[in-house]
C-alpha cells in the first residue's frame, strides 16, 4: 500500500465555532441543507477516506482495521438493494497525532472526499476532528473513547462506546460480583484516551465505595514498568485497574504477572484489551476483565456473519477494532442512503439522526452530541478467550 505525504496544515482550536449551541435538534439543523443540489438517489460512488495506524506503536490493530473496513465495502459495493458505491482511500495514521493531521490534511485537500473513518486514538482525534469541522467533512471514529470530543463539531462522530459510559457501567457490574473494595490504578499520562478513563475510573470506584490505595502512572511505549508495579503489588490492593493504549497492554500483563501480581488478583482493563492482545499476553491474560463495546458470540443483528465472513476470508477471527471499524462502515451506509446525497451536510444532518440502526454493536443510535448509543460489555479472559463475565 503506498501512502501518499502531505505538508501539515496548522489549525487553532480557538477560530473553532462554539458548539455548546449546537446539540440535539440543532445539531441537524446546523447540517441539514447541502451546498450543492443533489440528484435524486444516490448512484456512482462516494468517495471516503480511512485513516489507521498502518505503522508505528499501535499499528498490530492494522491489518484488523484494514480487513474489517475491506469487508464491509465489499458487502456494500455488491449489495443488490443499492446502487451506492464506495471508494476507499486508505492513509497511514502512523500511531501518532501528527500523522492523524497529516492523513486528515491530505485527505481533504488533495482527495476531496466527503467522509473520513478515523482516526483511531482519542488523542489524534482531539486534533484531527477540527480539521473535519473547519473543512465541513463529515469524520467518524470507530475506536477512540475519551468523553466530549464528539462535540467538536456538529460533522463529527464516533460509533464506540465512551469512557462515561463503559467505566460506570464496567465498575458497577464487576465491584458487585467481585466486592472489591481496595484497588489501585495503573495509566499512561501522556495518551488522552488513558487519562480521561483513569478519571472516570476513580469518580465510579469513588461513586461505589471503592478506596484507591494508589494511582501509578507511565508514558506510552515505556517498556519498564517494575516500579510501578512493584509499588501496586505491595498494597496488595483486591484488583487493578489499566488504562493505555494497545500496544502497551500485553506488555503490563506479563511483567505484572512475572513481578509477582497474584493471579486472584485481576487486571481490569478498559476497552483496549483484543484476542490479539490475550495471545501476546498467554497465561498471564487469564483472568483479565475488560470493559468493552462488542462481543464475537453476541447475537446482535449479523454478527455471526460478520465473524463466519471474516474468519473465512482472513483465516482469524475478528478482534473489537476489526468489529468497530466494520459496523462504522455499514453505520455510514446508512447515513448516506438516508441522506440520498453525498454532499457532507446532508450526510452529517442523516447521521444524526438515526435511531435503533441493527449493527453486530447492537441496536445504534447517534445522541445529541453524536456519540454512540448501544449497551456496554464486561469480558472476562479464561482459556485464553473471551467469556461473557457473569
Amino acid at each position: 500500500m503506498n501512502i501518499r505525504k502531505t505538508v501539515v496544515f496548522a489549525f487553532v482550536l480557538a477560530v473553532i465555532v462554539p458548539i455548546a449551541s449546537f446539540i440535539g435538534c440543532e445539531r441537524v439543523q446546523q447540517v441539514a441543507q447541502p451546498t450543492v443540489p443533489q440528484p435524486e438517489g444516490i448512484s456512482g460512488e462516494i468517495l471516503v477516506g480511512a485513516v489507521y495506524p498502518i505503522t508505528g506503536h499501535s499499528s498490530l490493530a492494522g491489518p484488523s482495521v484494514e480487513y474489517g473496513i475491506e469487508l464491509a465495502v465489499a458487502e456494500i459495493n455488491n449489495s443488490q438493494h443499492s446502487d451506492m458505491k464506495i471508494k476507499l482511500i486508505m492513509e497511514d495514521g502512523q500511531s501518532t497525532v501528527e500523522g492523524a493531521v497529516e492523513a486528515f490534511n491530505k485527505l481533504i485537500h488533495e482527495d476531496k472526499v466527503s467522509v473520513i473513518l478515523g482516526p483511531g486514538s482519542s488523542s489524534q482525534v482531539q486534533e484531527a476532528f477540527p480539521i473535519a469541522h473547519q473543512n465541513q467533512v463529515v469524520a467518524i471514529s470507530p475506536s477512540s473513547a475519551a468523553s466530549g470530543l464528539s462535540a467538536i463539531s456538529n460533522f463529527v462522530f464516533r460509533t464506540n462506546l465512551t469512557t462515561n459510559v463503559l467505566i460506570p457501567n464496567g465498575v458497577k457490574v464487576t465491584q458487585e460480583k467481585l466486592g472489591y473494595q481496595r484497588v489501585a490504578t495503573l495509566f499512561d499520562n501522556v495518551d488522552l484516551f488513558s487519562q480521561t478513563s483513569d478519571a472516570e475510573l476513580k469518580k465510579a470506584l469513588t461513586d461505589n465505595g471503592v478506596e484507591i490505595l494508589t494511582t501509578e502512572s507511565f508514558q506510552t511505549a515505556e517498556t519498564d514498568l517494575s516500579a510501578q508495579l512493584t509499588r501496586i503489588t505491595a498494597l496488595n490492593p483486591d484488583a487493578i485497574f489499566i488504562s493505555s493504549t494497545v500496544g502497551d497492554i500485553s506488555d503490563i500483563l506479563v511483567q505484572g504477572r512475572a513481578l509477582g501480581v497474584p493471579s486472584d488478583i485481576p487486571f481490569i482493563v478498559n476497552l483496549t484489551l483484543s484476542r490479539d492482545l490475550v495471545a501476546a499476553a498467554g497465561d498471564a491474560a487469564e483472568g483479565t476483565i475488560t470493559f468493552t463495546s462488542w462481543n464475537s458470540i453476541a447475537d446482535t443483528p449479523g454478527n455471526q456473519a460478520f465473524v463466519r465472513n471474516y474468519s473465512t476470508k482472513y483465516g482469524m477471527e475478528p478482534n473489537i477494532w476489526a468489529a468497530q471499524f466494520y459496523a462504522a462502515v455499514h453505520i455510514l451506509a446508512k447515513g448516506v442512503a438516508d441522506a440520498q446525497s453525498t454532499d457532507p451536510k446532508a450526510i452529517a444532518a442523516a447521521l444524526a439522526e438515526i435511531r435503533d440502526f441493527d449493527t453486530i454493536l447492537g441496536p445504534f443510535s447517534f445522541n445529541d452530541v453524536g456519540d454512540a448509543i448501544y449497551d456496554p460489555i464486561v469480558l472476562i479472559v479464561k482459556g485464553g478467550e473471551f467469556e461473557v463475565f457473569e
